[in-house]
């Protein structure tokens, strides 16, 4: 090849490859810049991108697997509300069997001591009905079992058994139509009540366990989340203080590549001065 030649100029070829080559560079640090990754989409590294895509799925997942959690809480949080009050008023029924239970009363008080003893057992049918959230009942005759959410696959299950405080049941044995009218069913009432007491105690000990494993797992899944996020912007983020370094350098190549250029193509224009 010719060395002066003003058909071919090989220095403004190579010029323009490496100018080429840090506007691109430059283009890459820029994207970093603005967007913060340096693997903003699967064109950048696909596997990288792959991994870190998957790990985004599973910390959305369990945003998922927390409000599952959150509404198992908030179910088992009205159900022992409920049965603390129901515990309160069985407190209150057996005063009134105990003093109903002494031979001594006239007819007026014990009937009053009755419709008291009465009042109360019904408001313990209203407290089971109305401990409801979100449609579900814990502790109604037949309630509603809490199965929370365990992990972003939905294959782990964290499930709270229905405790029934229903009167009659199997907890508060006293029955819905029980009255304390007589020595004789006042002081049978005395004992059912006392076990509908202990057995209320009991369930509500179970359901208190299970909002404390509820809230412990949401602790967990919350730390989890965090370290998954954590992780994938570990994969992905841009550091940008190196970015910054790398700007600042191929902004200088680029001017001096495009200097380089010019100075390429004035090579040819020189030779016209062999001709005059």
């Amino acid at each position: 090849m010719a060395i002066n030649s003003i058909n071919t100029n090989t220095g403004a070829m190579t010029a323009l490859q490496n100018l080429n080559t840090t506007s691109k560079q430059l283009e890459t640090v820029q994207a970093r810049i603005n967007t913060g990754k340096k693997i903003s989409s699967a064109k950048d590294n696909g596997a990288i991108w792959a991994i870190a895509q998957s790990q985004r799925g599973t910390s959305q997942s369990l945003n998922a697997v927390k409000d599952s959690i959150l509404r198992g809480q908030s179910t088992i949080d009205v159900a022992v509300a409920a049965g603390e009050s129901i515990s309160d008023l069985l407190v209150n029924m057996k005063e009134k069997a105990l003093a109903a239970s002494d031979a001594s009363l006239d007819s007026t008080s014990r009937t009053a001591l009755n419709e008291d003893f009465k009042a109360l057992r019904d408001q313990v049918a209203k407290a089971v009905a109305n401990a409801d959230f979100n449609g579900s009942n814990m502790i109604k005759a037949g309630g509603a079992t809490v199965v929370a959410l365990g992990n972003a696959d939905g294959t782990s299950r964290i499930t709270v058994a229905a405790q029934s405080l229903a009167l009659g049941g199997a907890n508060v044995t006293v029955s819905a139509t029980g009255t304390i009218g007589t020595v004789t069913t006042a002081t049978a009432m005395i004992a059912t009540v006392t076990t509908s007491i202990a057995n209320v105690g009991a369930a509500l000990a179970k359901l208190g366990t299970g909002t404390k494993a509820l809230d412990s797992h949401l602790n967990f899944v919350g730390k989890l989340q965090d370290a998954l996020d954590a992780g994938v912007g570990n994969l992905v983020d841009a550091d940008l203080a190196s970015e910054s370094a790398k700007l600042q350098a191929l902004q200088t190549k680029r001017q001096l590549g495009v200097q380089a250029l010019s100075i390429a193509n004035a090579s040819t224009s020189s030779l016209l001065g062999l001709f005059r």
